[in-house]
């Protein structure tokens, strides 16, 4: 806690995110300032910090624009009525500027009075991270060093060896198998007092790694109940299948390509967008046929349309590795691996590297609500049925999401705070992402998940028991760490229930993303299609709609995204037109009537959302043009075709 103390700001901007409490600001007189009142000496003069708030009178500009830059400032719309002096404490207070500014944890509070009555909530959630940021820092150093887990766990190198360490509590023995050993019990680990496995490989005769590059690997386990499972490493970078062989499942890959071998990046991150306009993406569906598209052909193919098309960020999907193709990449298996069906990380880092050339933003559609059940090939298979203290999930039945069928992450446990931490910032570093949109945001704000809940806008519905407390503070520590990482980065967060503070940042109490997704608008743009012709179309209704968001809380506005075109569900050019797309929209001949009527308003939906939805715009792959097919993977139920696995590239 920082109570009847100051600092500059530049040591502020370090220091605010782990603020707890009231927060002053300077101990010296800056250049160009001249005191109000000179027989006022603001040294002697200590008073409590009960007012939590800063106020600046007549800065010079250099030093108000300093000021303007620390994060968690914000000014309020008037002066204070004590002339100016804010707590009263130091030089600051009392001879700066002309506005009044709160820091802190209730500086949400101020923005919004109808929050005070949940103030017991807000403040207790802010104890809790502050608390936990605290705890990380006094052991690990700093919250970015804390998320250099991949960096220690997993197969690493070093010195003369290749070293593989692995959290792993429950297990009674491992050992390492794959095919550096020929798959045989020969490098047996070493349990240290946390639960973490580890054992050292050395380099070969010839100085070569003992555990080549791209070759596959698992760890073996024995179970509590006394038999043998063999597992993927949870933080492998690389999981793949054997080719053309039904129901094979994943193997781990060693990725440690050589010099020659690896990505060299040739272009840095653009800037951040003024506009946001973000064009989600499928890598696998992008192509024209029905197979899954590479890496190389969304980057040589789809990238310089979409950034012909005016788009200034993309979102990727389904590149975190799930066993599933079916789940739209939603059932991750493998947090830290790529999707291996459409080639190699080196093949995706040149993605990315394109992108930035081109000046876009790069979003990553990252999922940590939940993890895929699937065991064999995944994360979950390191729950053996131990408490939930040595786990990376909750036990029993707040473990397991009854209607996604996978598994519920433990939000308490250190080690799981360590391992979705840096996940992140493996991404960031290693990838070069941008962003993330957190998918899944509702699931993890509630115990109930947002299962059957129709929210209300009511407070009560966000703040009380069934709110997930350990849930958001992982989202503040996660907002916090990607903005020290990349100040500029951005998040944004899939919620439906409208929380308030979500989207505001940490260092006033709010969770900290930058925006969230204006869910309720495509929602809308269905009702009105299904149950109301056009011609009844209210436009206050509409733009009531359209506007209705929180204050000071920025907002993506989108007609529809892929939700709208999965199967089952049709996507607005569908919904307008019908099949009368398929014999009535062709370039040989003029457009029906019905056509030419649905083009119009599909441009006119898109046009509108776009001006008054929100504070940025997204469009999902291939609605742009009207795309008239819904999608559905290769499964069963279709004879395992990809023909509606696709998004035919868009003309521009």
């Amino acid at each position: 806690m920082l109570r009847g103390s100051c600092t500059s700001p530049s040591a502020l901007r370090a220091r605010t995110g782990g603020v707890s409490g009231s927060l002053c600001i300077g101990t010296r007189v800056p250049r160009g300032i001249v005191p109000r009142n000179p027989a006022v000496s603001p040294l002697n003069t200590r008073v409590p910090h009960d007012s939590r708030q800063v106020s600046i009178r007549s800065a010079s500009a250099e030093m108000k624009q300093e000021l303007k830059s620390v994060p968690g400032i914000r000014p309020w719309a008037r002066p204070p009525a004590t002339g100016g002096v804010g707590c009263g404490a130091c030089m600051w207070c009392c001879l700066l500027g002309a506005r009044h500014y709160v820091v802190g944890a209730n500086a949400v509070l101020e923005q919004d009075p109808e929050l005070r009555k949940y103030a017991g909530h807000l403040n207790y959630r802010w104890e809790r991270y502050s608390e936990l940021l605290a705890e990380i820092e006094k052991a690990e150093g700093s919250l970015e060093k804390f998320a250099l887990g991949y960096k220690k766990l997993g197969v690493t190198r070093e010195e003369g060896a290749t070293v593989y360490r692995e959290w792993a509590p429950a297990a009674q023995a491992a050992c390492l198998i794959g095919d550096f050993n020929n798959w045989q019990e020969s490098h047996w680990m070493d349990r240290d007092q946390w639960g973490v496995w580890s054992v050292r490989v050395p380099d070969r005769p010839d100085g070569s790694p003992g555990i080549p590059h791209n070759s596959k690997i698992k760890i073996r386990m024995k179970h509590p109940q006394g038999y043998m499972v063999d597992r993927l490493p949870a933080y492998i970078a690389r999981a793949t299948i054997p080719p053309n062989v039904m129901g094979a499942k994943f193997d781990g890959v060693h990725w440690d390509p050589p010099a020659g071998e690896k990505h060299e990046w040739k272009h840095p991150r653009p800037a951040k967008p003024t506009s946001l306009r973000i064009y989600e993406a499928h890598v696998g569906m992008s192509g024209e046929d029905g197979g899954v598209a590479t890496y190389a052909y969304f980057r040589d193919s789809v990238l310089p349309r979409i950034k012909e098309a005016g788009y200034t960020a993309i979102q990727l999907m389904a590149v975190q590795e799930h066993a599933y193709y079916a789940s739209f990449g939603y059932h991750v298996t493998n947090p830290f691996a790529i999707s291996s069906r459409s080639g190699t990380p080196e093949d995706l880092k040149s993605l990315v590297d394109e992108a930035h050339r081109l000046g876009m933003f790069v979003l990553l559609d990252a999922v940590h609500s939940h993890i895929s059940s699937n065991a064999d090939d995944g994360l979950a298979g390191f729950d053996m049925g131990q408490q939930s203290s040595d786990n990376y999930f909750l036990t029993g039945d707040a473990g397991y999401h009854k209607q996604w069928d996978s598994r519920i992450l433990n939000y308490r446990s250190w080690e799981t705070l360590r391992y979705l931490l840096s996940n992140l910032r493996w991404w960031m570093d290693e990838f070069k992402f941008d962003g993330f949109r957190f998918d899944g945001v509702t699931s993890m704000l509630y115990n109930h998940h947002g299962v059957n809940m129709g929210f209300s806008g009511g407070y009560h519905e966000y703040f009380g028991m069934d709110t997930n407390v350990d849930a958001c503070v992982y989202l503040m520590l996660a907002n916090s760490l990607v903005h020290k990482i990349m100040p500029d980065a951005i998040t944004v967060a899939e919620d439906v229930s409208g929380m308030p503070t979500l989207c505001r940042p940490v260092s006033e109490g709010g969770v900290g993303f930058d925006y969230r997704l204006a869910m309720a608008i495509p929602d809308k743009w269905i009702k009105l299609l299904k149950h109301t012709r056009d011609e009844h179309w209210g436009m206050l209704d509409i733009v009531s709609a359209l506007c209705n968001r929180r204050y000071t809380e920025r907002t993506v506005g989108y007609a529809e995204s892929h939700d709208q075109a999965l199967v089952g569900d049709q996507s607005i050019a569908f919904r307008l037109m019908g099949p009368e797309m398929y014999d009535g929209m062709s370039t040989l001949q003029e457009p029906t009537a019905g056509v030419a009527r649905g083009v119009a308003l599909h441009k006119m939906i898109r046009l509108v959302t776009m001006a008054l939805g929100g504070e940025s715009y997204l469009n999902f792959m291939g609605n742009e043009f009207g795309h008239p097919e819904w999608i559905d993977f290769p499964r069963e139920g279709n004879q395992w075709s990809g023909n509606y696995a696709r998004r035919q590239v868009f003309q521009v």
